[in-house]
């Protein structure tokens, strides 16, 4: 450890020994101490800094970072007003179940030590309230020898299960504070994060026979791929049961090629099943229904008599703010459990009762789930071909297009699925292919998402992928100059269907429902007029760009030019496709 002279050379110390490797940031006045420090204290090692020109840029990059490099990295924002602008992407890591470190500064709390004006209107009583309802943990320690405890108990409460993101706001005079040159900073193996929980062995044991008892039983799997040892229990228990399985899609829980995949159908099996098993479902409600557009009515899907059965932490994440947890789903079973931990021992205890009880045809199940797996890849297929000359360019043809030009790389997808049609025509057969997303129904998050995943893939020889919507992109567009600033190497694929599409179908669908004119439906809705230019925006800032490319036949020459260039350079490149709506 070097001679700590500082309180803000504390904080990078403590940053060292959580092996944080990395903080973004746009520069800001209230943790000038923290930003000199991380680059002059401890002959500038770790962590290194990432430049953004936007803090939800900064936030969102910390969260593609997590999810890719399975462990933390720190954004620090400026006070009130760097807060303020980061709370959308903080909100997302709640949603996202993200753990990010999130580190603020404040005018000094002394008011004798406050300049007029400036450290008044930076300053908050206390900071931490903006973002308290949608983050595990906040503080703002009162003293240097503080920050330990700060930090330490901020980290444990990011990375325990459930993870998400914490928030830590350093007083501008503590950072600038001169220390005692005895102190030392505490060890963090004395501090470990805490260990997940099992299951009632009780609630397991019912669970296992129902499961081995049913006729017709279905799987459903959302944060489960989380940890992907609980990828490969699944695949187990599946396997071993011949259960259906529907992926839904917030991280990578199920291979999209195992025959026993039925995520592009899932309604016909839900409805007709016997027991259901949920798995980490952020909203197992939303996942059991189905909403008519117009009347927004919810129906649903599982007869009455089904006997419903959960596994997950989802409850350990209730707030009284923001009501992302859903309509309360009626179940027969609610088993709080890591599912990492949880499904190896329910493996072993479905093996114990097939031994007493192994009525069922397995064999049976096992072939008519996988004809219909192979039924529903081979019509993909077909459609990705009958639309391969459609213009504007189809989700299925990019999608397809695509996939001829990565198939052979080692490919990771780190924002968007072009409407789950890579995940249709693609092979995903490994967890680390696909990161997952939740995207909560806001715009803004993506590119910087995918510039963090890549950070985190950064030197490996992956390629990260970025299906980027041309909506979502210009929230934050300047994501680019830090992609070639720090040179990322990140292929951007646009799908540019100039508009705000999901608005636009709403404003259709209004119409309709009122017997008005649909034709108008683009006002307010479109990005035309004129449309962007994103290959010269891209080039603006320093980037490979392609496009617009409106022919099918355009497709796969220019992503294999700028698949050779994020290769070739260690960069990023962004190819801009005209596509249809959704």
């Amino acid at each position: 450890m070097h001679e700590l002279e500082y309180g803000s050379d504390v904080a990078v110390e403590l940053l060292k020994n959580l092996d944080i490797d990395y903080v973004a940031f746009n520069p800001g006045a209230t943790f000038r101490g923290l930003h000199e420090s991380i680059v002059n204290y401890g002959e500038n090692e770790k962590p290194e800094v990432i430049v953004c020109c936007h803090e939800e840029i900064a936030v969102s990059l910390c969260q593609g970072y997590a999810k890719a490099a399975l462990k933390p990295m720190a954004a620090a924002v400026h006070d009130i007003v760097g807060l303020l602008h980061s709370t959308m992407a903080i909100y997302l890591d709640w949603l996202d179940q993200t753990p990010v470190l999130v580190l603020g500064g404040t005018g000094p709390m002394a008011v004798e030590e406050r300049r007029p004006w400036i450290d008044w209107i930076h300053t908050a009583l206390v900071q931490g309230n903006v973002v308290r309802d949608y983050v595990k943990w906040d503080d703002q320690p009162g003293s240097v020898e503080s920050f330990s405890e700060s930090f330490y108990r901020a980290y444990r409460a990011a990375m325990s299960e459930p993870k998400g993101p914490v928030y830590v706001c350093l007083d501008a005079g503590l950072q600038e504070q001169s220390i005692d040159k005895d102190y030392k900073v505490p060890d963090f193996d004395r501090y470990p994060v805490s260990t997940s929980p099992q299951a009632d062995p009780a609630g397991l044991e019912e669970a296992a026979k129902a499961l081995v008892g049913a006729e017709r039983p279905v799987v459903m799997a959302d944060y489960l791929g989380r940890n992907s040892n609980a990828v490969a229990s699944l695949v187990e228990l599946a396997e071993l049961l011949a259960l259906p399985v529907i992926d839904v899609g917030s991280r990578f829980n199920f291979p999209s090629t195992h025959p026993l995949d039925i995520s592009g159908s899932g309604e016909e099996y839900i409805d007709k099943a016997d027991v259901v098993l949920g798995l980490d479902m952020a909203d197992f409600y939303h996942a059991l229904t189905v909403t008519e557009r117009t009347s927004r009515i919810p129906l649903s899907l599982v007869p009455e008599d089904t006997r419903i059965i959960h596994i997950g932490l989802q409850e350990l994440l209730l707030r009284g703010w923001s009501q992302n947890i859903g309509k309360l789903q009626p179940m027969n079973q609610s088993i709080m459990a890591d599912t990492s931990l949880a499904l190896p021992e329910l493996v072993s205890l479905c093996r114990q009762e097939m031994v007493k009880d192994d009525r069922i045809d397995r064999e049976k199940r096992f072939e008519m789930v996988k004809a219909k797996h192979e039924s529903l890849r081979a019509k993909w297929w077909r459609v990705a071909v009958n639309t391969a000359e459609d213009k504007p360019i189809s989700f299925a043809c990019l999608a397809a297009k695509l996939w001829e030009v990565v198939r052979c790389e080692d490919w990771i997808l780190v924002n968007r699925t072009l409407g789950n049609w890579t995940r249709r025509l693609w092979d995903w057969n490994f967890p680390h292919q696909w990161i997952g997303a939740h995207h909560g129904g806001a715009v803004g998050y993506g590119v910087g998402h995918s510039l963090g995943a890549a950070l985190a893939h950064k030197g490996s020889g992956s390629l990260c992928i970025d299906i980027q919507p041309d909506g979502d992109f210009l929230y934050t567009p300047s994501a680019l100059w830090t992609a070639a600033h720090h040179e990322i190497p990140l292929l951007i694929v646009m799908f540019n269907n100039r508009s705000y599409g999901n608005s636009e179908n709403h404003q259709r669908t209004m119409s309709e429902m009122r017997r008005r004119p649909t034709h108008t439906s683009g006002i307010g809705t479109r990005i035309e007029n004129p449309p962007v230019d994103f290959a010269t925006l891209a080039r603006g800032f320093g980037i490979h760009g392609e496009g617009p490319i409106e022919e099918p036949k355009d497709i796969r020459p220019a992503l294999e030019r700028a698949v050779g260039y994020v290769k070739e350079k260690n960069s990023c490149a962004l190819v801009d496709v005209i596509t249809q709506p959704r």
